[in-house]
């Protein structure tokens, strides 16, 4: 697949497509993949018509059954997910780029590079498994580690957990989280449940409760600490 337009086109509808669908590769509905790529419904099922109808299928598309990926596609998207992370981590660990900006400028540069140039930068990481958000980096073979976590505004309970990852598709979200010390791999304790406003929270071995907004919230994966 040579460089392009086209080519960053298809690997957008990949990845949308594979982390809808989830662990299981469940079908995905058009109304999602819309809303996921902000594009109109007609240009979502035009692109799947095409997807579907080349000689090496990157999709299984039903007119109202909606879509999942082939096993071709699956490999992409997951070849792709696999850069973007290596970059974003590159970016933040070597370039000191602001956790904020990585995701976008990975999101240029993902379509483009080289194994070779992939292969060097996993190197020079020292061949890391999660990136600056939490997320699992695919491994070369294609194989992607299972999470299990939950969203931290899904919380009913007290109680302490884990930081699992982050979301890296609000830049101004990502900012309030830097600021507030909330990592992965850091402790988060719950002090107060949920309100229409959000949480008190404290982070690390800090006694000090801060107000984390519901909607800051919804970008932060947990795992509950066992007891």
């Amino acid at each position: 697949m040579s460089p392009g337009r086209n080519t960053e086109s298809v690997d957008n509808y990949l990845k949308a497509i594979l982390t809808l669908g989830g662990r299981e590769g469940s079908r995905v509905t058009i109304k999602s993949l819309a809303e996921r790529l902000c594009v109109a419904p007609a240009s979502v099922t035009n692109m799947l018509q095409k997807l579907a109808g080349s000689l090496s299928p990157l999709v299984d598309y039903e007119r109202h059954g909606g879509v999942q990926l082939s096993a071709a596609g699956k490999r992409r998207a997951l070849e792709v997910v696999r850069h973007h992370r290596l970059i974003e981590t590159f970016l933040y660990e070597v370039l000191d780029y602001p956790l904020e900006e990585v995701h976008d400028e990975a999101e240029r540069l993902e379509h483009f590079i080289s194994e070779r140039f992939e292969e060097r930068i996993a190197a020079k990481l020292g061949h890391p498994k999660i990136d600056p958000h939490g997320h699992s980096i695919p491994t070369m073979e294609g194989e992607m580690a299972a999470r299990e976590s939950m969203v931290l505004a899904d919380v009913v309970k007290d109680g302490t957990f884990v930081i699992d990852s982050v979301s890296d598709q609000d830049a101004g979200n990502l900012r309030v989280i830097e600021a507030c010390g909330i990592t992965p791999g850091a402790r988060l304790r719950v002090r107060k449940s949920a309100s229409s406003e959000g949480y008190s929270v404290s982070v690390g071995r800090s006694s000090k409760a801060f107000d984390l907004p519901r909607d800051v919230a919804r970008d932060v994966r947990i795992v509950r600490m066992a007891k």
